[in-house]
């Protein structure tokens, strides 16, 4: 297979895996935003496939939701869900894998161990840390809630998204167990 089809079809698979995890039902809060496993595939793009397959990974996810598929978790699309209060996370996730895709790249995953200390880390920086701020914009701005409130808002997910970091390091060190030669955060092309 060519390069490029292959890089294709790794954008693709990270796309449908954001969407499948979708499927998964989402737990409403009063905030607004819902809790969801979609957060995970962000952080799993952004290490598994580097920063710039990560982004288009989810740009292409972002777009299927945005022409209307029921992609998000409780079965949202459209234009509308991006001037809802969780639209910042939703334009945080771009960033996010962006981020965790970057710092995957910048630490050392030659052994399994290692790979997963490194999307941990990556993951806690890039799908925690970037995707929160952002949304805490989105409900500043949205929601109008004042920074203090969005702030406290927020901190609802971090428990359950530290959780999703451990998730990720554990798909990391599987995959480098059975792969040892992928090269996490995009380092070179497979």
């Amino acid at each position: 297979m060519n390069p490029a089809r292959h890089s294709f079809a790794l954008v693709a698979l990270f796309a449908a895996l954001l969407a499948v995890f979708g499927l998964v039902p989402k737990i409403d809060l009063p905030l607004g935003v819902p809790i969801t496993l979609q957060t995970l595939g962000v952080m799993l793009a952004g290490c598994v496939l580097g920063p710039k397959r990560g982004l288009q990974a989810v740009l292409l996810f972002l777009l299927a939701v945005a022409l209307g598929l029921p992609l998000l978790s409780g079965g949202r699309g459209g234009l509308g869900v991006f001037f809802a209060p969780s639209s910042g996370y939703l334009v945080g996730w771009t960033a996010g894998a962006l981020v965790t895709g970057w710092v995957m790249s910048r630490l050392p995953s030659h052994t399994p161990r290692l790979a997963a200390f490194g999307a941990f880390a990556a993951a806690a920086v890039g799908g925690l840390g970037v995707v929160h701020l952002s949304g805490v914009v989105g409900l500043v701005h949205l929601a109008h809630l004042s920074w203090s409130q969005a702030l406290m808002g927020t901190l609802v997910f971090v428990p359950g998204d530290l959780v999703k970091c451990a998730l990720c390091a554990l798909v990391v060190h599987t995959i480098a167990r059975g792969l040892p030669d992928w090269r996490f955060g995009g380092r070179a092309s497979l």
